[in-house]
């Protein structure tokens, strides 16, 4: 039996909660099941007298304009979503547009049900900062009815003894615009068509009529005209031109108002693949070799029976891009990618089998072919899994690695390991106990005994660990980074 002394670093728990707000609502088209009541419903707002929707409009605006910044912009676009199933004769008032608008328009509490996995990252704008202090813009996954979960945003200061200000919570929350007008590289789309065991002699011949680098008008004008004029069984190229449509509404850009604050601005999910949610999202702020510097997160899409991984770009947090991962090492949940290139290569880790912790390597970021195992479950309280909690941090003495544990009962528990800073696919060091473990109170919630992140920052020689509690609020800890290092076991060779 071992005698050595294990020390354990002392975790500082902040008493500030991140909590959601069930007052805090989006507008999200509503489209009854079943095409064929659109029709109707869109006669009946035709049919009202002019006085009766002029009135019906006013309430509508008494009861909803002061919730939205621009509940008529909102309407015209649900309008339009649906103007197909206007009937060509039809002339309508700007009023009664904005009814048919209206009736298509629900409005959702993204953080009614939970509220959690929170990352964090350094603000793209540091001017005007005390000496000592950092502004840091934090993710957190909401989850509204129906267990759908989006991404939003939290931003604030750290100040020299590591106390976090938050900025006030605007009491507005907005979807961004949505753009499909990316071009895609027919070779890479004709991959990805082959990997999900899709590809076949329609997506061929629709490939082939197709430039190098198609739009996704173009991609839907070659499908439309296959359409019309079908090569092949009807059945066979509707199923094609779903999957086609699929891959295509997998890849697109969002983009917010430049002058919403950032916690205005929600991610929610947009295509197909992500319908029942977009989880877990790990933000780093990676930087180039030559300085260039992008902020990346990956995330799970789900859509109640797929999980897709996928990756998101911005420099800004006002623009988005939204992209698929795509390789024989992209599947599973949970990759977090390193916050720069080592030896000219990305560096990711994964969990590819539900159970270790992966690393894999690749000369294209949206393409990973092959991984490894660097740990398996070792101690007690993580038997049943391991996977990373966010992306590496840099230190002089090695990567550190936040990683959960899941043991007996279910519980989630946060621990630590160290990478080797040219090889960091060697663990040099781990914590043999957790670092965070839940307690009594932040064992009950949403789903119990849980603590959990998705990414942490070193600031004033801190590790700060935003960290959610059983799925309900979160919090942040702090560790000092030389005394969780010290009080890690080397691992032997």
């Amino acid at each position: 039996m071992s005698n050595k002394i294990l020390l354990q670093p002392k975790v500082k728990r902040k008493k500030k909660r991140i909590q959601g707000d069930t007052s805090r609502v989006i507008t999200r088209l509503h489209i009854p099941s079943g095409v064929h009541r659109i029709p109707k419903i869109i006669q009946r707002v035709i049919d009202l007298p002019d006085t009766t929707a002029e009135e019906l409009f006013s309430q509508i605006m008494l009861d909803f304009s002061e919730r939205h910044k621009d509940i008529r912009r909102v309407f015209e676009r649900h309008m339009n979503a649906a103007k197909d199933y206007i009937p060509g004769d039809a002339v309508l008032s700007e009023t009664k547009r904005a009814l048919v608008g209206a009736y298509f328009t629900m409005e959702y509490s993204i953080e009614s049900a939970a509220f959690f996995n929170p990352s964090i990252v350094p603000h793209p704008d540091q001017d005007h900062q005390d000496k000592g202090s950092m502004r840091f813009i934090m993710s957190l996954r909401a989850t509204g009815e129906g267990h759908v979960s989006s991404i939003v945003f939290r931003s604030g200061v750290l100040d020299s003894h590591n106390t976090s200000h938050f900025d006030p919570i605007s009491d507005y929350v907005e979807t961004p615009d949505i753009h499909f007008d990316l071009v895609y590289d027919r070779h890479l789309f004709r991959l990805k068509l082959n990997e999900m065991g899709a590809g076949n002699k329609v997506t061929a011949y629709l490939l082939n009529q197709l430039p190098v680098n198609f739009s996704y008008n173009e991609l839907k004008d070659a499908i439309e005209a296959l359409r019309v004029n079908p090569n092949f069984s009807i059945t066979h190229q509707d199923e094609t031109f779903e999957i086609m449509y699929w891959l295509a509404n997998s890849n697109y850009e969002v983009s917010f108002q430049p002058d919403r604050i950032i916690s205005e601005r929600v991610i929610f999910p947009v295509s197909e693949n992500e319908s029942k949610g977009i989880e877990d999202a790990r933000f780093v702020r990676f930087v180039y070799d030559n300085g260039d510097v992008v902020y990346y997160a990956t995330y799970t899409a789900y859509n109640g029976f797929k999980i897709l991984p996928q990756l998101i770009e911005t420099r800004d947090f006002i623009k988005f891009n939204i992209l698929t991962l795509n390789g024989k090492a992209v599947h599973n949940k949970g990759m977090a990618l390193f916050p720069r290139k080592i030896d000219g290569r990305y560096v990711m880790l994964s969990r590819q089998d539900g159970e270790n912790n992966h690393i894999m390597t690749s000369d294209n970021i949206h393409f990973w072919q092959e991984s490894k195992i660097i740990q398996e479950p070792k101690s007690p309280w993580e038997f049943v899994q391991i996977g990373n909690c966010g992306s590496p941090i840099e230190t002089d003495k090695g990567w550190i690695v936040l990683t959960h544990g899941v043991g007996p009962m279910r519980q989630y528990c946060i621990g630590a390991i160290l990478l080797d800073l040219e090889n960091p696919s060697k663990i040099i060091a781990r914590l043999e106990e957790p670092l965070l473990a839940p307690n009594e109170e932040e064992r009950e919630g949403y789903v119990p005994n849980v603590v959990y992140t998705c990414g942490s920052i070193i600031h004033n020689d801190e590790l700060i660990i935003p960290y959610a509690m059983s799925d309900m609020i979160s919090g942040i800890a702090t560790v000092g980074v030389s005394e969780l290092i010290n009080c890690m076991q080397p691992m032997s060779c």
